[in-house]
């Protein structure tokens, strides 16, 4: 999953028009993108369109309002079923959080005749506590396949500006994507906002990719294929890898542990990283 695309639950005509777009995963969002007066609008909206998003073959986790709302436990009802992945649920504090969370899907995942533990979960990740307890989040549910930051909560948590090149997320981020490794889940960066601006998600992208993110949310169906691009591995990156391997395997063969290439030294772990970059390419 590189690219996920949040789609506004209380407008129908843009849960239609998503459908003719190709993301990773399709977010109908029932949170921050409807206004309170329209949450069950949107919940019902959702609840009508999920055969239909369904239908597509992409991956379907709606993201439900946080646990203090008072929303929760009817978005979950209003979802859980055959047509959906997972869910994206926000605001989550601590391990209990997802617990509670969990117990509550799989009841009705039980009154739905589903196999217990079948829809899975991405928490966000929004406050100073939650980064306090990140590892602990990620490892609190088998339930759990990736974690996203939100950046705009977290820096209006913190009482701070969120500044375009998001360098003072620049720890929180790391804190994540360290936690998700070390629970071998993925994690999913902060939407980018200024969604005219192609050049800027671009080099966004570049960053969270550098720094261990392995998809990006969406909030305009036009920033979709520079994520995917952006995730999957360059032409570039992928004639090197090939050379760095065909390098080691020589190296190997000469009973030698490691060698250069381009002046670079190539070892075990150099090789590993370029071997997961052809499998990534073989998986595609």
């Amino acid at each position: 999953m590189r690219s996920l695309l949040f789609v506004p639950g209380n407008k129908p005509s843009m849960l239609e028009k998503a459908r003719k777009f190709a993301p990773d995963a399709f977010i109908p969002d029932m949170e921050d993108s409807v206004p309170d007066a329209e949450k069950t609008a949107a919940r019902n909206t959702i609840h009508d369109f999920l055969p239909k998003l369904s239908k597509s073959g992409i991956l379907v986790i709606p993201r439900v309002n946080a646990l203090h709302t008072g929303w929760l436990e009817h978005d979950l009802e209003a979802v859980v079923g055959p047509y959906i992945h997972g869910i994206s649920v926000g605001k989550i504090d601590t391990p209990e959080d997802i617990k509670l969370i969990a117990n509550l899907i799989g009841e009705l995942e039980d009154q739905a005749d589903l196999p217990v533990g079948k829809i899975k979960l991405i928490p966000w990740i929004e406050t100073a506590k939650a980064i306090v307890n990140c590892y602990e989040i990620c490892c609190s549910s088998d339930r759990i396949l990736g974690v996203a930051l939100g950046a705009e909560d977290l820096t209006n948590d913190m009482g701070i500006e969120r500044r375009e090149d998001e360098s003072n997320v620049a720890y929180p981020k790391s804190v994540l994507c360290i936690a998700a490794r070390a629970a071998e889940i993925m994690a999913f960066d902060t939407p980018y906002f200024r969604f005219k601006n192609e050049e800027g998600l671009r080099d966004s992208i570049a960053t969270a990719k550098q720094q261990g993110f392995k998809g990006k949310f969406a909030i305009h169906p036009a920033q979709v294929n520079p994520i995917n691009e952006g995730f999957a591995p360059s032409a570039n990156e992928i004639e090197y890898a090939r050379r760095v391997v065909t390098a080691f395997e020589e190296a190997e063969r000469s009973g030698r542990g490691s060698t250069q290439l381009d002046g670079v030294v190539v070892d075990v772990p150099v090789a590993k990283r370029a071997r997961k970059i052809l499998e990534l390419t073989d998986s595609d």
